[in-house]
């Protein structure tokens, strides 16, 4: 979670005028916020189990690829950012900066390291699975660029993307019921970016693995109790993470009819408080400024939901109304000047920036 710290004065702004995509303008802005983070050691929430005195170290020489913003997951995501924006925009005016940090980060003996720690047995749930998740994200983003470097780096990358994906073959099918909260342990978000892994890079145990977990945890959900959200501290929205891996899963027919009995009110906008995004009182408080980060993955999960919608589906203008609405108040919070929100935010939004708009 993010720290009560506030970031240095100087903080990149950003883009003046809001667009619902990557634009270079905006690859540049989160660029210099993913940046100040990356390499900045403390303050620093360890998600270690500590058996012994000699387990006690630094961020850096328990994680030396991902020691850097608060946590290792937001280390993790903030790496994908780094390379997504790159990717897009090669000439942006950090590359040279984006680069340095990722070949000094995702080094062999580096990435060896953090797949060491996962073999630790009292590491079996650490960052599981939203850390999973965001990992083979940026796993995937790799193999899929054409660079030099990134080939590299997605080499170095494989051996612990590999100690991830086994750990989805071997955890979920023991777990018998999906987690439906809406911050780290969502279920259906720590799905998602893996199936999208697996499908990319061929893994048929995997994806087969999450295709069943996720029919036999959701399958056969109806009028999704979507009117209690939000939590208070939610950045993730139970009922459309659910939507929006069941659209990765069911072939476009089947989900269609799944989502029209899930969420039966969306030609109305209904329920409300999910179609409209949520207010944030204080952005020094780092639960509170979860909900900036509700706001952009309801956008991309609306976007993509309806992506997988025929296009005369009833409750399409609902969602696009929904979709924008949610992007807009995202967007306008991101250099937000302190550290609780700056060092993560700026993900969520290239990822939603990088989901097609309606």
């Amino acid at each position: 979670m993010p720290p009560e710290t506030s970031a240095p004065a100087q903080t990149p702004a950003a883009p003046a005028k809001p667009s619902h995509t990557l634009t270079r303008e905006h690859a540049s802005a989160f660029a210099k916020l993913a940046l100040k983070g990356a390499s900045k050691e403390y303050p620093h929430k360890p998600g270690v189990v500590f058996a012994g005195a000699a387990d006690v170290k630094t961020p850096k020489a328990l994680h030396p690829a991902f020691f850097g913003c608060f946590d290792w997951h937001s280390a993790v995501h903030g790496h994908w950012l780094l390379v997504r924006v790159l990717k897009a925009h090669p000439d942006l005016p950090e590359a040279k900066e984006i680069r340095s940090v990722l070949a000094d980060h995702l080094t062999e003996a580096n990435v060896r390291a953090e797949a060491d720690y996962f073999s630790r047995k009292d590491a079996k749930s650490f960052e599981r699975p939203y850390g999973w998740n965001w990992l083979l994200k940026l796993a995937e983003e790799l193999h899929t660029w054409d660079d030099a470097d990134a080939k590299k780096w997605a080499v170095n990358l494989k051996p612990l993307a590999h100690v991830i994906a086994t750990r989805y073959v071997e955890h979920f099918p023991k777990q018998t019921y999906p987690i439906r909260a809406g911050v780290h342990s969502n279920t259906a978000f720590g799905l998602s970016f893996a199936h999208d892994y697996a499908t990319t890079l061929g893994d048929a145990k995997l994806r087969e693995a999450i295709e069943e977990r996720a029919r036999t945890y959701f399958g056969k959900d109806y009028d999704a109790p979507a009117r209690w959200e939000p939590d208070g501290a939610d950045f993730l929205s139970p009922s459309l993470c659910e939507a929006d891996l069941m659209r990765r899963v069911l072939p476009p027919a089947e989900f269609a009819a799944w989502f029209a009995k899930y969420l039966p009110g969306a030609e109305k906008g209904e329920p409300k408080n999910l179609f409209e995004p949520a207010t944030v009182t204080d952005r020094t408080d780092p639960q509170l400024v979860h909900l900036d980060g509700l706001n952009l993955s309801r956008a991309w999960c609306v976007r993509s939901v309806m992506a997988a919608l025929p296009k005369d589906a009833p409750a399409r203008g609902a969602l696009v109304a929904s979709a924008a609405q949610h992007a807009e108040a995202g967007l306008k919070h991101i250099a937000s000047g302190d550290y609780a929100g700056e060092h993560w935010l700026a993900s969520f939004v290239v990822y939603m920036l990088s989901t097609p708009a309606p």
